[in-house]
């Protein structure tokens, strides 16, 4: 190998048939892959493997000195804050790294890295990989609210034909979607073809298309008090951990639906249980929670007005095609001396 090679190694599982996405860039790229030191996927965007997987000690400096000799890593091994720390500093060479999450930045902030680590070391997420698949389940949790759900499914089971009821509809809601990012956005596009009134929050309020007005952070309560269902798309951060707390949801329109599609820190679980006993929410669709896997005893499993879906929302059967194709554009920009997409802010981890 010469000095002008760039060795991009394999630091997660990755289907054969997918690599050439990554080995067909340029002819300047090595990848480097040993499949016996990475765990067997149980199925498409697994990224941490069959976790019955074991290294043998002999097999875990074998994968070290793989990771070792990269520029680039794949993913962040075993998907581990303490795997990365050891791989960004056993590694001078190393200059970037990709993470399969759309929020890896999370798990770049729990590496404890150094200020120098921090700047000698790109990371970058696949944010936008998972946008449609995330609004896909956001509308379907406000659906659910909206046709009430639960009521339906009851009915059912007592085989009971009751008098008829006017249902709540997508085009005659205001819905906030709070977090205006790729997945944000997308989401406003989709309820924007419903005809849905779209409102949003944002760090910074500037225009966003599809969303008829956009608030900043601190007029969320205000956004909330408008809002017929309220879209939580928000990374999780030191800044957002606990937003959507009892004040908030004391400023929420009574009945609102709750759909999160972010991160489950950004709730807090206990006001979301008294807001729901309360009636301030009506129904609650949640992709993720505070604590996963979520605890067997959280009261949330055995509400009706609580759909849980076991962070699996954003999995779809071409989340590692569509990874691996992100990946593919960022390396051509990165042989071209280009700016990265979705790179990580090391400062607000997302």
């Amino acid at each position: 190998m010469t000095d002008d090679r760039i060795r991009v190694v394999l630091a997660t599982p990755l289907a054969p048939e997918l690599r050439s996405i990554v080995t067909d860039v340029d002819p300047r790229v090595d990848f480097l892959v040993d499949d016996e030191l990475l765990p067997p996927q149980r199925f498409p965007g697994d990224h941490t493997g069959d976790p019955a997987y074991r290294r043998t000690e002999e097999q875990e400096r074998r994968f070290f000195e793989l990771l070792a000799q990269g520029d680039i890593l794949y993913g962040i091994p075993d998907v581990d804050a303490g795997m990365l720390a050891r791989a960004v500093r056993e590694n001078p060479r190393l200059q970037w790294v990709q993470t399969m999450a759309a929020g890896g930045g999370s798990t770049v902030k729990d590496a404890d890295l150094t200020a120098d680590e921090l700047d000698r070391v790109v990371f970058t997420t696949s944010a936008g990989v998972h946008g449609p698949t995330l609004t896909e389940f956001a509308v379907f949790g406000l659906l659910a609210g909206a046709k009430d759900l639960p009521r339906l499914r009851a009915q059912q089971r007592r085989h009971e034909w009751t008098d008829r009821w006017a249902m709540r509809q997508l085009h005659e809601m205001t819905v906030l979607v709070i977090g205006l990012g790729g997945i944000g956005a997308d989401t406003a596009r989709v309820l924007a073809a419903f005809g849905t009134t779209v409102i949003g929050v944002r760090r910074h309020p500037a225009p966003v298309e599809h969303v008829d007005r956009v608030y900043g952070i601190d007029e969320l309560p205000h956004a909330l008090s408008r809002a017929d269902g309220i879209v939580i798309t928000l990374p999780g951060t030191v800044e957002t951990e606990g937003l959507y707390d009892a004040a908030m949801i004391a400023a929420t329109k009574p009945g609102a639906i709750v759909v999160n599609v972010g991160r489950g820190t950004v709730i807090d679980e206990t006001a979301l249980l008294e807001g729901l006993d309360s009636g301030r929410i009506g129904y609650a669709a949640l992709d993720v929670t505070a604590v996963e896997p979520l605890p067997a005893d959280s009261p949330l499993w055995d509400r009706d007005d609580v759909l849980i879906s076991p962070h699996t929302a954003a999995l779809s059967s071409l989340e590692d095609q569509r990874i691996a194709e992100l990946f593919a554009d960022n390396l051509r920009r990165h042989l071209d001396g280009r700016p990265l997409r979705n790179v990580v802010d090391t400062r607000h981890f997302y």
